[in-house]
């Protein structure tokens, strides 16, 4: 299936949730009002859905993730792993894992490398499943969860040695602001790792979440922001396992609806919609590192 055919070819159902009944309303602190309810409705309701999260774990990522640290975004374990050697944690090390979500990822990091973990997420929902999880795997003592958005996290400057963020970094409404936090909060020397999506200006002109700050390549940004770009690649394959699980979604969306409720089943479709937009474009993964001089240019110079 080609990217073109993934957009005109499934089918939401007809009284289901649509691109264009998202909202451009951005809070305070940073974040898209849209895609915070639905993140919120999505992870009150995971532990009710076994459908969802059955869709998820074959679909999304192959259910290689361990299931402990299961999650709804896309990362793979090896990505996983390509994230560690990335980031270069380890034990006593701080790490932050921003839009953090229900956890998996960051504890599951945390875990294999000794390091702490901070998680910061605008989700009420995903911070107090991420606190629970990290009971249920014995990290409770290493690791801290907390409300907070790309652009305010909350965080002390140069707290981190590392910083990551999965699948999240394209709903800032404003990533030049949020990239001004990440290298607030990182030490110098401190690394940054994103799995993130690239959104054509083009393709996504007019639509509402999307079309807010869209970046096609995220190298002269970073490196605007005083970052030195070491990795920036394609994600292998991104597009069957994003499809698979769009078309999974969709095909379950009364079941989910049942389990799950009409609120946070609309949240799981439009995402899933929204996930298949922005997968248009490839899918990457960047490795950065701020410079030591600490220099950060004025936007365009």
């Amino acid at each position: 299936m080609t990217g073109d055919e993934g957009l005109t070819t499934p089918t939401e159902p007809s009284d289901g949730p649509t691109i264009g009944r998202l909202s451009d309303e951005v809070t305070e602190d940073g974040v898209f009002q849209a895609v915070l309810d639905g993140y919120d409705a999505v992870y009150d309701a995971l532990a009710r859905s076994a459908t969802f999260n059955r869709i998820w774990r074959t679909h999304a990522y192959g259910g290689e993730f361990p299931a402990e640290f299961a999650h709804i975004g896309f990362l793979t374990l090896d990505e996983g792993r390509w994230m560690l050697d990335a980031l270069h944690l380890g034990e006593g090390d701080t790490l932050v894992d921003v839009a953090c979500g229900a956890g998996g990822p960051g504890l599951w990091a945390a875990q294999q490398s000794g390091a702490a973990l901070v998680g910061v997420d605008p989700s009420a929902a995903g911070i107090a499943a991420a606190r629970q999880r990290a009971g249920h795997v014995g990290l409770e003592e290493r690791s801290r969860f907390d409300q907070g958005t790309f652009e305010q996290t909350g965080l002390p400057d140069r707290s981190a040695d590392a910083a990551m963020s999965i699948e999240a970094f394209q709903y800032a409404p404003d990533k030049w602001a949020a990239l001004g936090e990440l290298f607030r909060v990182l030490r110098p020397g401190g690394r940054l790792a994103l799995v993130c999506f690239e959104v054509d200006p083009a393709k996504a002109e007019g639509l509402p979440v999307l079309g807010v700050d869209p970046v096609p390549d995220y190298a002269p940004l970073l490196d605007s922001a005083g970052f030195t770009v070491e990795t920036y690649e394609e994600t292998p394959g991104w597009e069957e396992r994003v499809y698979g699980a769009f078309e999974a979604v969709v095909d379950a969306a009364d079941t989910l609806r049942e389990e799950m409720g009409e609120r946070a089943a609309a949240g799981a479709i439009a995402e899933a919609m929204l996930t298949v937009t922005m997968k248009a474009q490839p899918r990457r993964v960047l490795a950065v590192a701020p410079r030591p001089a600490r220099q950060r240019r004025d936007l365009g110079s």
